[in-house]
């Protein structure tokens, strides 16, 4: 199969939501229309055992959420699909970020009794930046919502997307009959049994047709037959190209959970959203088909497997094809580096591959050589643009529990920084540690984690900052930076990477600061010019 064949041939996508609109669930149930699973977890029921196959941290299937970006890969109809499941809560939006960089379409799963949720907007917000391409699916039609031109109402206002909707409900909840297929002219009947892996559907070209009565009774023949008239009406014709640049979102209905709507949703996606997508480097435009291999780092996680202590580093691959036992250069260290076992993925089966092709998402083994962000190619001095560190919202102190593990908390910390959890600052005064996170739940899964992963307990102290600044080096020569680094060290912290903090313990004090000393440039994200 030739280069560009392999190319056409991938979508890779994440799907993204406020937390139990239904993410995971979906994600399941695509799987098993791939035939990549034979049964799907009840994602929520803990009568059930077998939690959902894209959970699978330890502390997800206790809590019912999901905290890691999981990769899944399956084949449908000779497309190779790979989907990035994203973690709803909202303590881990930054890990969400991160993935959206490596995506090259989404889908925004609603929920249809809550409609559109903050976390959402965040989500949409930064896909709408980048015109990625969004599909929409509105979850959950088996129980009362509200009413879906009140929903296609909310997307347009709340998130400003450009609506046309590809299918439509007959009824809801306790009525709920069925969805009219708008793009396939079908009619598939809602029979309440989840049970069935998948449903039939009745092609129903002419919507005047008088046997719509007899499957769907006289009132809800005619309740379908006005709103299509009104869709029609309001909604502008599907656009494949306005879709592709981001600038119509087609949207779907549907029942995750009952299997329900899933196989249009997927028929029509695979079938319009992109192939891999050219994407910008900060020296220029990297095209797919381009023959030299380019990739990069979105996203760390440490101990995939507890029995071993291994880190995988999860490579998105922009263009070229990526092989098996070839040296790559490292552009940050100008290091060349050859990995003999890449993975790919299928939840927690992981399978070693020759060769991957732009669009895929390829598992490295990484001994600590790799930060979020990091690119590989064939030696080219390239730079993705990777998502910078927001500053945090909460802050501790961490302190060790256990004299005796001190190597193994450490070891744990900054593993777990590197995969992004949370972002670490070391005090220039006594080298305290001090952690920040985006959410308090984090923390518990730090803990959680370093006691289970790395056989070391913490413990944790309050520690009052309000911001966590950048600060811009630039003038550190100059008498007014020495004067604020004498005047606020004991503000003063080192991120990761060594650049320099300052902690701010007020809105007031941060002002105060900015007035006081103005050639001290101060930046909320770690990424500045």
């Amino acid at each position: 199969m030739s280069f560009k064949t392999q190319i056409q041939k991938r979508r890779t996508f994440g799907i993204i939501s406020h937390p139990d609109a239904g993410k995971t669930t979906l994600t399941e149930k695509l799987l098993l229309f791939g035939g990549a699973i034979q049964e799907a977890g009840a994602v929520k029921s803990n009568k059930i055992k077998k939690s959902a196959t894209s959970d699978f941290m330890e502390i997800e299937r206790q809590r019912g959420i999901s905290v890691a970006t999981s990769v899944l890969a399956f084949l449908y109809r000779d497309k190779k699909i790979n989907i990035l499941d994203t973690p709803g809560h909202k303590d881990f939006a930054e890990d969400t970020f991160r993935t959206l960089t490596a995506v090259d379409s989404v889908i925004v799963v609603i929920d249809v009794a809550k409609g559109v949720e903050e976390q959402t907007e965040k989500l949409v917000e930064v896909c709408r930046m980048r015109n990625i391409p969004i599909i929409v699916f509105i979850n959950k039609l088996d129980r009362e919502g509200k009413d879906a031109f009140d929903l296609l109402d909310e997307l347009e206002l709340k998130l400003g997307l450009s609506v046309t909707p590809l299918s439509f409900p007959i009824g809801m909840g306790y009525d709920f009959k069925g969805i009219y297929n708008i793009y396939e002219k079908n009619i598939n009947l809602f029979s309440g049994d989840n049970k069935k892996n998948i449903e039939d559907t009745i092609a129903f070209n002419d919507i005047t047709n008088p046997e719509l009565e007899t499957i769907i009774g006289s009132a809800a023949a005619k309740t379908l037959r006005d709103n299509l008239e009104l869709v029609e009406g309001v909604y502008p014709d599907f656009d494949k190209e306005k879709y592709l640049e981001g600038k119509q979102q087609p949207v779907f209905f549907g029942s995750a959970l009952n299997n329900f709507g899933v196989r249009e949703l997927l028929d029509c996606f695979i079938e319009i959203a992109p192939p891999p997508r050219a994407k910008m480097a900060e020296e220029r435009l990297v095209e797919a088909l381009e023959p030299d291999m380019t990739g990069f780092v979105f996203k760390i996680h440490a101990n995939m497997d507890p029995k071993h202590r291994d880190r995988l580093a999860f490579i998105k691959i922009v263009s070229g094809t990526f092989e098996r036992n070839r040296p790559y250069l490292h552009v940050r260290n100008g290091k060349k580096l050859k990995f003999s076992s890449p993975n790919a993925f299928f939840a927690e089966k992981k399978e070693i591959v020759d060769i991957s092709y732009p669009g895929d998402i390829v598992g490295l083994h990484d001994t600590g050589n790799f930060k979020i962000g990091d690119t590989l190619t064939e030696g080219e001095n390239l730079h993705y643009k990777g998502i910078p560190s927001f500053s945090p919202e909460h802050f501790r102190y961490i302190n060790n529990a256990d004299p005796m593990k001190a190597k193994q908390l450490n070891k744990g910390i900054d593993q777990l920084m590197d995969e992004g959890v949370a972002q670490l600052f070391t005090l220039e005064i006594n080298n305290r540690k001090v952690i920040g996170t985006v959410g308090a739940l984090q923390f518990e899964v730090i803990q959680y984690r370093l006691e289970h992963e790395y056989g070391a307990k913490c413990t944790y102290e309050n520690f009052p900052v309000h911001k966590a600044c950048w600060i811009d080096p630039k003038n550190s020569k100059s008498e007014e930076f020495k004067e604020f680094s004498r005047v606020k060290q004991k503000f003063l912290a080192k991120d990761k990477r060594g650049q320099l903090v300052f902690l701010a313990d007020s809105p007031f004090s941060l002002q105060m600061t900015q007035q006081k000393y103005p050639s001290v440039k101060l930046h909320f994200t770690s990424e500045f010019d």
